[in-house]
């Protein structure tokens, strides 16, 4: 008996848990993933229309053209193939006035804007020649917006794949109407002279540059090296002998600044350190304005260095203001700080010529760099060294002695 009271007792309860799911299998799976209302100042296609190309193409099995019906006939990059309000009928019930917050914002009734592309571009060209939609508009199906899903608007590398001079052409303006200033979004990046090798991929590059392109920077008259992928001169540095290289001797430029950049300089100079550096020894060529007895009579010294508690000195002191600057942007530091010129560098503080921890000011967290076996096992070349100075401080070391000491235990 007493088994069919609690039988009784979890009805109520299975009732309140059906209702629950039910309501969560009738809610929108569209209205959940956007916002009640947008800002108008700024009506991009994404504040215009609630849209979900996922629910669409993967859930619903909708084809592209169904929406997109005038593609098949398109022959110019100028054509307007956005889905009309007609063709939205052909699915929704648009006269009905209670569903408009269903895809429209409050108060946002516009046509989708249409973004003007300087292409060549014919869609019935490409489809009547066997293409698919999703062969250049990738990850459609996992998205809401073409905009904002990687791969949905093609990228070159998407395009080189047929245009690779071989299948198809693969000149600029055989696709592209407008040249001027026409650069990947990769190529705008401040640091991209310095980081490009990390982010290219050779098929990459050559859909512009010939193989010529980067030997103006790698191949210098007096670099003896095969210049191959695996052997070629590094502009900046190299890891091997942690000795710096510059390539001003490389550049063959004329009037690249105008004649009051002295003026104006320091503004590039703070967000593109790295492109002046490719001509401009940092130490040698800034120095003589920037510090006392250069053309300056009293020199520039940076606001920050005139704080005061801009350096502290001593263990555990934290190391004042240049201490933060140095862990936020230790290039700008070397700009003027560099082991190659006069002035006093970081070893002048940071140094361990005895290799016993805590004796000396920190620069690295607690385990730094403990599991990464690092270029100073092979080479003294290694950037370690400037600063890890004790006597066993060397490639090969005796384990626990010295620096070898910090990771391998202490004798």
């Amino acid at each position: 008996m007493r088994v069919y009271k609690y039988y009784i007792a979890l009805i109520p309860l299975i009732v309140v848990f059906l209702i629950f799911t039910a309501s969560g299998r009738n809610a929108s799976p569209v209205k959940n993933l956007f916002p009640a209302s947008v800002q108008k100042d700024t009506l991009t296609n994404q504040k215009i229309l609630k849209f979900n190309h996922k629910l669409h193409v993967k859930d619903l099995e909708v084809a592209c053209d169904v929406c997109h019906n005038g593609v098949a006939k398109s022959v110019k990059s100028t054509d307007r193939l956005m889905p009309a309000h007609p063709v939205c009928a052909g699915c929704h019930d648009v006269n009905d006035q209670k569903q408009c917050s269903l895809c429209h914002y409050d108060g946002v009734y516009m046509k989708l804007r249409h973004t003007q592309k300087d292409l060549n571009f014919s869609h019935k060209f490409h489809l009547d020649k066997g293409q698919k939609c999703q062969d250049c508009h990738k990850n459609l199906d996992q998205g809401l917006y073409a905009g904002t899903t990687p791969g949905a608007m093609p990228y070159m590398e998407t395009c080189y794949s047929c245009h690779d001079s071989k299948s198809a052409t693969n000149s600029c303006d055989g696709c592209h109407t407008n040249l001027t200033g026409l650069k990947p979004a990769s190529h705008l990046s401040a640091n991209f002279l310095n980081e490009h090798k990390a982010a290219a991929y050779i098929q990459n590059c050559m859909m512009c540059h010939s193989e010529t392109f980067c030997t103006v920077c790698h191949s210098p008259s007096a670099y003896k090296g095969s210049n191959s992928k695996t052997d070629f001169f590094a502009p900046y540095w190299t890891k091997g002998t942690g000795t710096r290289t510059d390539r001003a001797g490389l550049q063959k430029l004329s009037n690249v600044h105008n004649l009051n950049y002295i003026y104006t300089h320091g503004l590039d100079a703070t967000q593109k350190s790295f492109e002046c550096k490719t001509c401009h020894d940092p130490v040698e060529f800034c120095a003589p304005c920037h510090k006392d007895g250069g053309n300056i009579p009293t020199g520039i010294m940076p606001k920050t260095h005139l704080a005061a508690n801009f350096k502290t000195i001593g263990v555990n002191t934290g190391g004042g203001l240049h201490a933060d600057l140095a862990r936020k942007d230790i290039e700008s530091c070397e700009a003027c700080h560099s082991g190659s010129g006069a002035d006093p560098v970081c070893i002048r503080c940071h140094f361990d010529n005895d290799g016993v921890k805590g004796t000396n000011p920190k620069t690295h967290e607690s385990g730094f760099m403990h599991d990464d076996h690092g270029i100073w096992h092979n080479t003294m070349g290694a950037v370690c060294f400037r600063c890890h100075t004790d006597a066993n401080a060397r490639p090969n070391g005796t384990p626990g002695t010295g620096f070898c000491g910090y990771c391998h235990g202490r004798k």
